[in-house]
């Protein structure tokens, strides 16, 4: 690995309001496992963000049940990790915690607001403007989590010609049609088990699986993924105490293993082998974290799995076993008040 592999720039959301001013830039050396900060800018709530393809630009959500409610556009020194705020749009719903590009059209998903914005992207990306909005729906059994809807994540498929949200208080995926820069209602991709409440959603490489984390039921679903639509192939637990704290979910960059993380009890993060001609999974570990691991995301080389922990104040830097799936923690944690989200920039 050549000194320029080992140094990849990452970029932290946090919740503010507890000693967080907002977004925070780190070299993270791939190599070491050593995070350098180099830069912040205030920004409220930036929840959840997602980075352009260029690494120039990104887009990020401010997570408030308010008109203030919005996404951001920033621009981003990937020499410094000096970042500028550029743009905010509001999202015409509250708590957007969710966002996604494709680089012509940026999705976020609105949780309190139960609603899907839809924004066009001009060419240089810097000012999305909101074209549309789709309302999630009610259904599941829970009347206190499910009493009215939610949205949870809102991403795009890996054809490209479509996108699939997370309808967490019906307890289904929505299917949208892209055509340009327009996105159309297509029906539901696939109903979920009752009481699952889903939350987010990843493609596999090949793009023929997908998996969902649910919240609610703690459990991870595999599907067969074709042209907008789900084929449910598996069910498997990932939260095993009934908490009901299922949180984020993703792959290793060679596709081998999927891991999911869990909050509220017995925090922290199952592992799982993946079948790569089926795409089923067998549970094949457990690594406990600190405190509410809500997000947490893998280094593009694959070493590394670095878990943000909102109530411990840190971000756990685990390195990963690439043969066995496993997860060892080096105890480099990163320390940043309630941090909730992290992005490598590619």
């Amino acid at each position: 690995m050549t000194q320029a592999q080992e140094k990849t720039m990452m970029l932290v959301g946090t919740y503010t309001g507890s000693g967080s001013k907002g977004v925070y830039s780190y070299y993270f050396n791939q190599d070491t496992g050593d995070a350098q900060a180099l830069n912040s800018l205030t920004l409220t709530n930036p929840s959840y963000l997602t980075i352009s393809s260029n690494g120039k630009l990104v887009y990020v959500v401010s997570e408030t049940n308010d008109e203030q409610a919005s996404l951001n556009t920033i621009g981003l020194n990937t020499q410094t990790g000096s970042m500028q705020l550029l743009h905010s749009a509001t999202v015409q719903g509250g708590d957007p915690c969710y966002v996604s590009t494709n680089g012509k059209t940026a999705l976020t998903a609105n949780y309190s607001g139960g609603s899907m914005s839809v924004f066009s992207l001009n060419k240089a990306g810097t000012t999305p403007e909101l074209s549309t909005r789709f309302l999630g729906a009610i259904g599941g059994p829970d009347k206190t989590r499910q009493d009215m809807p939610h949205v949870h994540c809102a991403c795009f498929t890996p054809d490209g010609e479509y996108v699939l949200a997370t309808d967490f208080s019906a307890d289904r995926i929505l299917s949208y049609r892209l055509m340009g820069q327009k996105v159309i209602a297509n029906g539901v991709a696939a109903m979920v088990s009752d009481d699952s409440g889903p939350r987010h959603l990843v493609f596999s490489n090949n793009g023929k699986f997908a998996y969902l984390m649910s919240e609610l039921s703690g459990c991870v679903t595999v599907f067969r993924y074709a042209k907008g639509r789900l084929v449910k192939l598996q069910e498997i637990v990932s939260d095993s105490v009934g908490a009901r704290g299922g949180a984020d979910i993703h792959l290793s960059p060679d596709g081998r293993f999927l891991y999911s993380s869990n909050r509220l009890k017995a925090e922290g993060i199952a592992i799982f082998a993946v079948n790569p001609h089926t795409g089923l999974l067998t549970r094949i570990g457990y690594q406990s974290t600190a405190a509410h691991p809500r997000q947490f995301n893998i280094t593009p080389n694959g070493k590394y799995l670095l878990c943000c922990c909102r109530d411990s104040d840190k971000i756990q830097v685990f390195q990963r076993d690439i043969h066995t799936g496993m997860l060892i923690d080096t105890f480099k944690d990163i320390p940043i008040s309630k941090a909730v989200c992290v992005q490598f920039v590619k």
